[in-house]
């Protein structure tokens, strides 16, 4: 079991959510590039299609896809799809805490989140998963974030090699 995190720390927390929150951001919006070059467009006509696309999952969808068309060099298709690949991974931990709400043991226990998802069963539902935050979930987010620069830096390159609009 992890160390609690409470107090201070939590406030620790709630700011490294915020960094994961902008790094993350800043490196899903570098699919704007990715559109673009992919479909031989201007990045402005990009940047319409990735506003349009309202989900990452949708975004990261249309890049694989344009990826895979006939015509695209494999060693470029492959090196998209590895980074698109990882980036819908990272999304999970970045969904986790943007789609719950927080509680906290008003005895000082550790704060915990609580999914606002409903999944459906075959012959049920299942709500209102908790996870504590504690030391290993700390660990975890910031391990995020560093997976999270390391793509953002690989994509920037990539964009760089192929030529795309930046």
């Amino acid at each position: 079991m992890s160390a609690p995190v409470s107090g201070d720390a939590f406030d620790r927390v709630l700011l490294l959510l915020g960094r994961l929150n902008y790094v993350w951001s800043n490196t899903e919006s570098l699919l704007i590039h990715l559109i673009a070059g992919l479909a031989g467009t201007t990045k402005d006509t990009a940047l319409v299609i990735y506003l349009t696309l309202n989900t990452t999952r949708a975004r990261a969808d249309l890049v694989e896809r344009l990826a895979k068309m006939e015509g695209r060099e494999a060693g470029e298709r492959d090196r998209i799809l590895e980074m698109v690949g990882r980036l819908t991974q990272l999304a999970g931990l970045r969904n986790q805490y943007n789609h719950c709400i927080y509680a906290f043991d008003p005895q000082g226990g550790n704060p915990r989140t609580i999914q606002m998802r409903i999944s459906d069963r075959r012959t049920g539902l299942r709500m209102g998963r908790e996870t504590r935050i504690d030391a290993e979930a700390v660990r975890d987010i910031r391990d995020c974030i560093e997976d999270l620069t390391a793509l953002n830096h690989a994509i920037w390159t990539l964009i760089r090699d192929a030529g795309y609009p930046a």
